[in-house]
């Protein structure tokens, strides 16, 4: 249940750090508070899932899950470049993610 958590926070995550391109410097309203929320969530569900994982191990995950997804989404929705690199970068990152789970066990 802790990675199931985990990974609902991470998604979270996600959320809001795209939502902080449509705040526009927390300038609107409806975006602000729609960030302000996952933001929330995200740390709750954080929360809620060290409990019972290793600290370090869930926010290792947690950052990585975000990090993949925001920039993942700022290629789709904001034309960011996707090289090679930068592909190669995020499946480094994926591996690692993969690597403390398997590790925490």
């Amino acid at each position: 249940m802790a990675w199931i958590l985990l990974t609902l926070a991470g998604l979270f995550e996600i959320g809001w750090a795209i939502g902080l391109k449509y705040t526009e410097g927390f300038t609107r309203p409806m975006p602000t508070v729609l960030t302000i929320v996952a933001m929330v969530i995200s740390v709750v569900l954080l929360g809620l899932a060290v409990r019972t994982l290793p600290v370090g191990t869930a926010y290792a995950v947690w950052t990585g899950i975000g990090t993949v997804g925001t920039v993942i989404l700022g290629m789709v929705l904001f034309a960011e470049p996707a090289t090679a690199l930068r592909l190669g970068c995020i499946a480094m990152i994926v591996a690692g993610i993969i690597g403390l789970k398997v590790a925490a066990g």
